[in-house]
């Protein structure tokens, strides 16, 4: 018999009385004082970038909406400019995903330029 079954009794039905709903005030997910967070933002101008950098620089990773950004605008390229320099500094990455959206990423994170399930 497998764990899961073990776990699961044998592969005996279960019912909703059989489960125990989790208080997630009460789980901590926190090493070392610290947890990783991951952040979704809107990029319309360079005061919304300072967010950005700020949580990239505290380890969280961001994802970022670039759609209000023109890119024919010279703030678009200084924006993305300031992101990739957050990038660098903290040894994170920094791509971008079609044309509306940029991942940041913190310190040891890497973003894979593969896709999965081809």
């Amino acid at each position: 018999m497998g764990l899961m079954s073990k776990i699961l009794g044998g592969g005996q039905s279960r019912t909703t009385e059989d489960y125990v709903e989790l208080d997630l005030d009460d789980v901590s997910t926190e090493a070392d004082g610290a947890a990783m967070r991951v952040h979704v933002a809107e990029i319309g101008d360079q005061q919304s970038a300072i967010e950005i950098k700020d949580a990239v620089y505290d380890g969280d990773v961001v994802i970022a909406d670039i759609t209000r950004l023109r890119t024919s605008d010279s703030t678009s390229e200084l924006v993305v400019d300031e992101l990739r320099q957050v990038a660098r500094e903290v040894d994170g990455d920094i791509v971008q995903k079609g044309d509306d959206q940029i991942i940041i990423t913190p310190t040891g994170v890497q973003v894979s330029r593969e896709k999965l399930g081809r």
